[in-house]
């Protein structure tokens, strides 16, 4: 019957993943495209049991949502955020792999361009 057990065990392994997957679609923002949202649900699944909000509240989720944002907004869209924040949500994306990821040229290396 050890069989069966495991057979039972990775049953329901698999129906929480598809439980926290749903859970986190409500978060899709109807502008993202399928490879980043794939890619920022990756980054709010691994952090979700890390950021449930409290039984009396405190808003640890829309941190996390907030984080989520900022990684994917830096990552797809080139945005910059102070150094800490952005070191913060690189080291949680640590391992996140995302292919063919735009590549962005910033103020200071074009203005480094013109001064040459």
């Amino acid at each position: 019957m050890v069989g069966g057990e495991a057979a039972a065990a990775v049953a329901e392994l698999v129906s929480g993943v598809r439980q926290a997957a749903d859970f986190a679609e409500q978060f899709r923002s109807y502008s993202e495209s399928e490879k980043q949202w794939k890619a920022r649900m990756e980054f709010i699944l691994r952090h979700l049991p890390d950021y449930r909000d409290p039984p009396d509240g405190g808003g640890r989720l829309d941190q996390l949502l907030s984080l989520s944002m900022v990684w994917a907004n830096h990552l797809f869209l080139g945005c910059s955020y102070n150094k800490d924040l952005l070191d913060k949500v690189m080291e949680m994306a640590d391992g996140i792999e995302v292919e063919d990821l735009p590549q962005f040229t910033t103020r200071s290396e074009l203005m480094k361009k013109h001064q040459s």
